[in-house]
């Protein structure tokens, strides 16, 4: 198939550790030896948080050791793949974004999978993060098509924050479940699974908010002016200004 009129949508990524993340994947990306291409990191990638999952629906000390273990080795396929692919001009953004998003929505289900399973996380809750999880990257994909902007995080929060605060969850679970608040006791993944559906509706409404703005300021209706419409890109830009 010709590759002829796609043009990648242009990524955002300003978490607090997008930074130094990226010189160190850079660095590594150099490093790796040629036999090694960013479809095997992919592949490393899903089968580590297959893995992950299972070693939460376990639920031994060992297991949920192994599985913080494993949302590393998932970090360095995930990020590394794309870095490699663009480090070795061997680009593929159409399949690259495809199979990278595709494989997000496998990973989150193993993860959410083993916490429900192993007794981690109410089912409830579990269910309704992975709901507001899937209702937000929805978001974010038709935002990638329609305004030509890929976000990769929000509130200077991406993936690999959230695997870092999953690892501390991890750890923690190897004392414990639960934590008391008040004199009452709660499972640490409840408390945390509220809290991350609440951020993930909020973002979502916000994005969507955003991106319908200047979509519509950018395609006015019949009546309008056609004057005022400006470029998405530009649209976008000084509505992030205005949030900052």
């Amino acid at each position: 198939m010709a590759n002829t009129t796609y043009s990648e949508a242009r990524r955002v990524h300003d978490s607090l550790l997008a930074g130094i993340e990226k010189r160190c994947l850079i660095w590594m990306a150099e490093r790796l030896p040629a036999s090694i291409n960013s479809d095997h990191l992919t592949v490393l990638a899903g089968v580590a948080m297959f893995g992950a999952g299972v070693c939460y629906w376990n639920g031994s000390r060992a297991a949920l050791l192994t599985a913080v273990a494993l949302l590393a080795v998932n970090w360095f396929g995930d990020s590394l793949d794309g870095t490699l692919a663009r480090v070795r001009h061997h680009e593929r953004p159409r399949y690259g974004f495809y199979v990278d998003h595709v494989l997000d929505a496998l990973c989150i289900l193993f993860i959410l999978a083993g916490l429900i399973l192993g007794g981690h996380i109410g089912f409830a809750i579990g269910g309704s993060f992975l709901l507001a999880y899937y209702l937000l990257t929805i978001e974010i994909a038709l935002a990638t098509h329609a305004v030509g902007v890929f976000r990769i995080s929000f509130w200077k929060c991406g993936p690999t924050e959230l695997r870092i605060l999953l690892a501390i969850g991890s750890l923690r679970l190897m004392h414990s479940d639960f934590v008391r608040i008040s004199g009452t006791d709660y499972r640490l993944f409840d408390i945390g699974g509220v809290i991350g559906i609440i951020a993930l509706v909020v973002t979502f409404i916000v994005s969507a908010a955003r991106n319908a703005q200047a979509l519509y300021r950018a395609e006015p209706l019949p009546e309008r002016s056609t004057d005022r419409s400006m470029p998405i890109h530009s649209l976008w830009a000084q509505l992030s200004k205005r949030r900052s």
